[in-house]
């Protein structure tokens, strides 16, 4: 199955620091290892950032929830797709994307037979969608907060340290959430990204990825690798 979608090459000659961010989340199916996909699928997406939001700039998000906005996976997958294809090139923010949250997408969008404009260097993990860069948020505040400061670099304790206050949730009962809260949950983590990044931009804009020179995949690459050194989001 294809979304469709015509895949467009980031453009190598933009400057980085003049495009927006776009924070980015998934949440999976718990029922069963929520973070193998050859099992769980994915049930909750969401993007957080300006272009989003309404005319006078202000944020704003899209998400996209099983029995909510999408009816079956497949369709929240395509639909998450083809809304990155019409948004304005910018950087995908997410927080351990680079070994789960891309990954674990490309890899049910293989077992799905979905055709993504995902793609993602099977070698160093980099990777981009369509028009958009990517950089994950945790890399690059472990690198230097984390290693001089010596404080989590997971989400939300980062994010209570500058004064936010995440939505909270039981992450192994994420099946059992009734579908506003997983909205909230997923969108909640999908602004922190952003947020964080967006305070230290453009300072850390060279964490962002190099743009793959491999084509769209669907889910060629390695599954996503289970991070055990930092606490859970």
């Amino acid at each position: 199955m294809s979304s469709g979608a015509t895949t467009t090459e980031p453009d190598a000659t933009t400057v980085l620091e003049e495009l927006p961010l776009y924070g980015f989340d998934i949440e999976t199916d718990t029922s069963v290892d929520g973070l193998d996909p050859t099992r769980s699928p994915v049930v909750a997406v969401a993007l957080w950032g300006g272009p989003l939001g309404l005319h006078d700039g202000s944020p704003g998000h899209v998400s996209f929830v099983l029995d909510g906005e999408a009816a079956d996976e497949p369709t929240l997958l395509v639909e998450l797709d083809r809304t990155l294809l019409e948004l304005p090139a910018g950087v995908l923010v997410t927080w351990n994307g680079r070994h789960f949250d891309l990954p674990f997408i490309a890899e049910r969008a293989r077992r799905l037979g979905l055709e993504i404009g995902l793609r993602i260097d099977p070698v160093s993990g980099e990777a981009a969608w369509h028009h958009h860069r990517h950089l994950d948020g945790l890399r690059a505040y472990r690198a230097d907060v984390g290693r001089t400061v010596g404080i989590s670099c997971a989400l939300k304790p980062l994010s209570r340290l500058v004064g936010e206050e995440p939505v909270e949730v039981d992450r192994t009962q994420v099946h059992r959430l009734a579908i506003d809260l997983l909205q909230a949950y997923v969108v909640s983590d999908a602004r922190l990204a952003q947020l964080l990044v967006s305070r230290r931009w453009p300072t850390i804009a060279g964490w962002t990825d190099r743009v793959p020179s491999t084509g769209p995949v669907s889910g060629s690459t390695s599954p996503p690798v289970r991070d055990t050194s930092v606490t859970p989001a």
